[in-house]
């Protein structure tokens, strides 16, 4: 067997530079996502969420639901200044919706839903970014089969 040539190698191969100092705190902070960048995924994992629970596929939406709830939990630990506002959104929007969807309910997931994207666009303006207004996609995404498992 011949070896494969070094710029095949895996990073994970790679051994760890004993010349680079380790970063500081200060350094890391820098790498972690920034607010658009978490939005942008919450935003993704909002509309896959409707459209999955419109499809039937309740797993599926229940994924998506928690995925933002994790990942606006995420952003509560690196922007402490929303930290309040998107714990209370948890527990009045993201929670409703999450049994709404473990009892497979399909008019109160559309109201739960409905009503937590609106005040999701109210804490937009709240928090000075009134440009910024979620609207469902009119088609579902492509990447995935929305529809429950055959």
């Amino acid at each position: 067997m011949t070896e494969a040539p070094p710029y095949y190698r895996k990073v994970s191969d790679d051994p760890l530079s004993k010349h680079s100092p380790p970063l500081s705190l200060e350094q890391l902070a820098q790498l972690l996502p920034g607010t658009g960048e978490l939005m942008a995924s919450v935003g993704n994992a909002w509309w896959k969420c409707a459209y999955a629970a419109r499809g039937g596929n309740w797993e599926l939406a229940a994924y998506f639901a928690r995925r933002v709830r994790g990942l606006q939990r995420k952003l509560a630990q690196i922007r402490p200044k929303y930290a309040e506002d998107l714990a209370a959104f948890e527990t009045e929007q993201v929670n409703p919706l999450l049994a709404a969807i473990g009892a497979h309910d399909g008019p109160s997931f559309e109201r739960i839903y409905t009503t937590a994207t609106e005040k999701a666009n109210s804490l937009h303006v709240k928090w000075a970014k009134p440009y910024i207004r979620w609207v469902l996609p009119d088609e579902p995404p492509k990447d995935l089969d929305l529809e429950p498992e055959r």
